[in-house]
């Protein structure tokens, strides 16, 4: 298909990520890139960040991404070209920049069903919809 996909996962939550990981493997065959994605929270609030030592952002982004490292060796199979990215700040707003700056045809993503607070506040995957001016496959 020569499509560009993003895939972002929660590495600690596998089914968020198992049919996702299927339909974008589906997506990049024939000569696909497919980039997965995964992203540690920042803080939210600076008073936050004083309860954790310093240094301790950089070890966790180095953690995950050594952890997404191995999720890609078992879950992409060797033929396909993958990119791993850990990103860093507010899981949709990385999404959507991820998206823009890799200039990629398509986000895939998994979706939980949807509770009573999120039709007030909106999930991840809800705010990525509403916001990527790319296609947005959500997958439940």
């Amino acid at each position: 298909m020569g499509k560009t996909v993003l895939l972002p996962v929660d590495l600690a939550a596998p089914h968020t990520w198992q049919k996702p990981l299927a339909e974008a493997l589906l997506m990049v065959q024939g000569g696909g890139v497919l980039h997965v994605a995964t992203v540690l929270p920042d803080f939210g609030m600076s008073m936050v960040g004083a309860f954790f030592q310093q240094g301790f952002e950089q070890t966790a982004l180095h953690q995950i991404g050594q952890n997404l490292q191995g999720w890609v060796a078992q879950h992409v199979p060797g033929a396909v070209e993958v990119h791993p990215h850990v990103l860093h700040g507010k899981i949709y707003d990385e999404i959507l920049r991820a998206a823009d700056k890799l200039s990629v045809d398509v986000i895939v993503m998994g979706s939980h069903r949807p509770e009573a607070r999120d039709y007030l506040l909106g999930s991840n995957a809800a705010r990525v919809v509403r916001h990527a001016p790319q296609s947005v496959f959500v997958v439940r």
